[in-house]
């Protein structure tokens, strides 16, 4: 792998409540190369979506760094997170309700701009409101229109258009496609790959959904309750899944075939709290090959090149 260009080392975000300590995001280690989309997935609640927010300093970290070619942005200063800014923006999952329903398209997308200071108004901000939205496939009639004159599908062009606004080098796709239809979704993830090859861009793309992760990934992180257990190339996590939670999750795919139906792993029990969470393998209690030697804590190793795995029973096979 090349030097990165985003980094993270032992990531963590602890909300205190009433009941104690909630670990959202407990000891996250990633790397992503230039050019490369890594893809996070899990479930609902398991801390991918904290960890991209606190990847581009949306959120603060509780603990560990966060290293952009190599500077840890945690330490910059003012001016600094400003550049940074322009260089690491988030697309949400919610293309309503991140969009001001009172600033049309063109005021929406030209903002970033109007707040850096890269342009004053007039005919040149007009002219790179007007690229950004042919970028992002959005017809020129619509730049007057307001957010909620426009389908779900349109409004997230709006808000790939505003991300792509400062020109960045990074971007966090929190879950883009999924609250869209179906038809709409290959639109987008297609308008993703081509903005990457057009700018050669970087993603961390976040989603629950492995179906939708395989096809647009180049490596596959897997996390469960605030860790990752898995971390490997997209062709191996999907073809051969190491942990016995990613082996569940591949297992949900559609597929054609009866066959593959039929093996499908249900996963019985309930997730845990992530309040004070116990010091064992936190899929013990729902994990189907689990034995008493898992009963302990357990690091993210590196069982084969380029394959992470967090699971005793893989690490000493």
């Amino acid at each position: 792998m090349s030097e990165p260009l985003v980094e993270v080392r032992g990531l963590r975000k602890i909300f205190p409540t009433k009941q104690g300590l909630l670990y959202a995001v407990d000891g996250v280690d990633l790397q992503i190369a230039p050019g490369e989309t890594l893809g996070l997935v899990g479930e609902s609640g398991c801390g991918k979506s904290t960890t991209g927010r606190m990847m581009v300093r949306l959120l603060e970290a509780s603990e560990g760094e966060v290293l952009f070619r190599g500077e840890d942005v945690g330490r910059f200063n003012r001016a600094r997170m400003k550049e940074f800014a322009r260089r690491a923006q988030i697309v949400f999952q919610d293309p309503f309700s991140s969009l001001d329903p009172r600033m049309s398209v063109s005021e929406i997308i030209a903002e970033p701009l109007l707040v850096h200071g890269l342009y004053n108004g007039g005919k040149a901000l007009r002219s790179r409101v007007g690229e950004l939205m042919e970028h992002a496939g959005i017809a020129r009639h619509h730049v007057n229109s307001y957010p909620h004159e426009l389908d779900g599908g349109r409004r997230q062009r709006v808000g790939i258009a505003r991300a792509l606004a400062l020109d960045p080098e990074f971007l966090v796709l929190d879950e883009p496609v999924s609250a869209l239809d179906v038809s709409i979704q290959a639109q987008i993830l297609n308008l993703f790959d081509e903005l990457q090859r057009e700018f050669n861009l970087t993603y961390m793309f976040i989603a629950h959904d492995l179906s939708v992760v395989k096809h647009v990934s180049d490596r596959i992180a897997v996390m469960y309750m605030g860790q990752v257990v898995e971390l490997g190339s997209a062709d191996e996590v999907i073809g051969r899944p190491l942990h016995p939670y990613t082996e569940a999750l591949v297992s949900a795919i559609p597929r054609a075939d009866r066959k593959r139906r039929q093996d499908r792993i249900i996963l019985e029990g309930d997730v845990p709290s992530p309040v004070d969470p116990p010091a064992i393998c936190r899929f013990y209690g729902r994990c189907p090959a689990r034995q008493d030697i898992c009963r302990r804590p357990v690091e993210l190793l590196e069982v084969e090149p380029g394959r992470w795995v967090r699971c005793v029973l893989r690490q000493e096979e």
